[in-house]
């Protein structure tokens, strides 16, 4: 009985990290830019509002920040960088 309950724990949790951050934000607007650099910035906002930036860099893996208290801003203040994802393998 322990078993089957781990093995359906480990296939729920496989099941949750095979999502991308762009599909749980469905109903978002995404606009993309290139920079000088080569690093591609998009942007997803929800009726104006910014929820989360998928920074995909020249080199390196790709990386997510998102929207700590859902204002619509990246939240810099008192040395605390933002929520910060990094994409670092997927199947």
């Amino acid at each position: 009985m322990r078993q089957t309950l781990l093995i359906l724990f480990a296939f729920a949790l496989s099941a949750c990290s095979t999502v991308p951050p762009e599909e749980m934000l469905a109903n978002a607007e995404p606009v993309t830019r290139k920079e000088a650099n080569g690093d591609t910035i998009t942007e997803y906002r929800v009726a104006g509002a910014l929820k989360m930036v998928k920074v995909v860099p020249f080199r390196g893996p790709t990386y997510y920040i998102h929207d700590r208290d859902g204002d619509g801003k990246l939240d810099w203040n008192e040395g605390e960088a933002p929520m910060t994802y990094y994409k670092l393998y997927s199947w």
